[in-house]
């Protein structure tokens, strides 16, 4: 409405100019005190009536952001459904907790999950699980007495020991051989092809929660392996899986990028092709 008044006032101050009249002069007349007030006066009054959002647009929701060093082993106390309709995990640990504060985001077996209850007194803490989580990732499998991988978001001042990884799990693998080398361990792991093209050799993964190097990739049986050293082993829970049980895989994000990138058409726009 103020656009159209505003577009209604120049319009009837034109209509005010002389008959003959050039460029330069009426820039000259519509920049008279009277007529400039008048012109942008409905565009000054919405300005000044109009609040700024609560939120500016350009201020977005801090993400979580992980880096695949395990920091913990926890316990799975209880889960469940509750009486909401929701379902809901406790877990028993001692590290995350030292600085927790409700709605923070810890990644459970490399799950971005929000903290909604924490105990100290008794070193436990709640978080809750959308449908979606549990079909799309390993969660489903655990019972009480289960260990998890447990890692907080990190922070500005955090060192950066693994990788990026946003917690956002793509999806599973099946365990189907582990074989001891010396005092390490190989894994093999079965996955989809969706999330195997972008699995590479020497390149980052996240199993569980804990950053990886991929060390073969095997295209014809859907499968790739990875070795656990002794320190790691001792500190994670994928040794304790059995043949058969699944694990929560996230790909690194640069190849999804580079996917998306290359199936938008980016090469030929660049160039490329």
């Amino acid at each position: 409405m103020a656009v159209s008044s505003g577009i209604t006032s120049i319009t009837k101050t034109l209509k005010t100019l002389p008959p003959k009249h050039t460029f330069s002069n009426t820039i000259s007349f519509l920049s008279t005190p009277t007529l400039k007030t008048q012109f942008l006066k409905p565009f000054i009054t919405t300005t000044q009536k109009t609040k700024p959002p609560k939120y500016p647009y350009h201020y977005s929701s801090i993400k979580s952001l992980f880096t695949g060093i395990v920091e913990e082993l926890g316990e799975i106390k209880q889960l469940g459904f509750v009486e909401n309709g929701g379902f809901e995990m406790k877990i028993s640990a001692k590290t995350v907790l030292e600085d927790v504060k409700l709605g923070d985001s810890i990644a459970v077996n490399g799950t971005c999950l929000t903290v909604t209850e924490f105990d100290k007194k008794d070193s436990e803490f709640s978080v809750g699980l959308a449908p979606e989580t549990l079909r799309k990732t390993s969660l489903v499998e655990l019972v009480p007495g289960s260990l998890v991988n447990l890692e907080r978001a990190l922070l500005a001042s955090t060192r950066m020991g693994g990788h990026f990884v946003q917690g956002h799990v793509d999806g599973t693998g099946e365990i189907v051989s582990k074989e001891p080398e010396g005092d390490s361990l190989w894994v093999k792991v079965k996955t989809s092809r969706e999330l195997l093209k972008f699995i590479v050799p020497k390149g980052y993964i996240t199993v569980d929660g804990t950053s990886l190097t991929v060390v073969k990739v095997f295209d014809d049986e859907d499968c790739f392996n990875f070795m656990l050293v002794a320190y790691t082993q001792e500190n994670v829970v994928i040794p304790m899986k059995k043949v058969g049980q699944k694990v929560n895989l996230e790909v690194d994000i640069l190849g999804k990028y580079v996917e998306r990138l290359l199936s938008s058409g980016f090469t030929s726009v660049v160039g490329l092709s």
